[in-house]
């Protein structure tokens, strides 16, 4: 019997669950971190990998006909729909035995976004969407925040060495200047679950990968987030600038330095 979109949500779902159960296994003590450097400030540890065989194997034996993506192995099956995974996201957190990291599921029908699920097994939360079906934060549903003036409000804006560490600062100083309150938790994911979620009015990044922001895309539309086009540009495969927002924010936040305009039409 073909497997259907719902047996896929519901795959995501579980698998993220069990996958960060796994993570929570190997989750290194509190201290100094203990991973390796793919570069500056971009840490990878055991788990990201041991993660990511493990869903790359249960997505496989449940859809074999899909394709999958993974932070650390690449594209290593394709198919129409594909799986795009981040192992674990907030690395540097993990690394350090912090709770704020994630385990992130994708699901994608060429471009476009179908289901996504963030597990952040520390915190207790899992947050996931599909389209047309609502987004979801352990059971019940969340919206956007209903914030209208930047003076009230707080964003997330993500920070890597992707981009230079001039145009992260002139990034937040017009963002202050609007008298905005800034936040960096660490992991792209759980900043846009949050966004989701009403708890952030706000999330924006200079350069984020596919895979930070896979699973958060359907969730930010289904939310009613208003998000700058990802895929435009070579996204997919090159990464690029993004912004989210709680919908009564987006004039107030359009123009800010490096980043694309917040779209009319929310994520996908």
């Amino acid at each position: 019997m073909t497997a259907s979109i719902q047996d896929r949500v519901d795959a995501a779902i579980d698998l993220a669950e069990r996958a960060g159960e796994l993570a929570m296994e190997m989750r290194p003590p509190s201290g100094s971190a203990q991973a390796s450097l793919k570069g500056p400030q971009d840490w990878v540890t055991e788990a990201d990998g041991a993660v990511e065989r493990f869903l790359s194997g249960e997505l496989a034996a449940a859809f074999p006909a899909d394709g999958f993506q993974g932070e650390e192995g690449g594209i290593t099956r394709t198919g129409r729909l594909r799986w795009i995974v981040d192992p674990i996201d907030g690395t540097a957190n993990f690394a350090r035995g912090g709770a704020r990291f994630c385990v992130s599921i994708a699901c994608f029908d060429g471009d476009l976004p179908l289901i996504g699920a963030i597990a952040a097994p520390a915190l207790r939360e899992t947050v996931w969407a599909w389209r047309g079906g609502g987004a979801w934060l352990n059971g019940e549903a969340i919206r956007t925040a209903e914030t209208r003036d930047p003076a009230q409000a707080i964003m997330e804006v993500g920070w890597s060495r992707r981009s230079p560490d001039a145009d992260y600062l002139k990034l937040c100083g017009h963002i202050l200047a609007g008298g905005t309150s800034l936040r960096q938790g660490g992991s792209g994911a759980l900043g846009l679950a949050d966004v989701a979620a009403g708890r952030l009015d706000g999330y924006a990044e200079l350069h984020i990968n596919l895979w930070d922001v896979a699973a958060a895309l359907v969730i930010l539309r289904e939310a009613g987030a208003i998000v700058s086009d990802f895929m435009a540009g070579g996204g997919a495969t090159a990464g690029n600038a993004l912004i989210a927002c709680a919908p009564g924010l987006a004039d107030a936040w359009s123009g800010l330095p490096g980043l694309p305009r917040p779209g009319a039409i929310v994520a996908g």
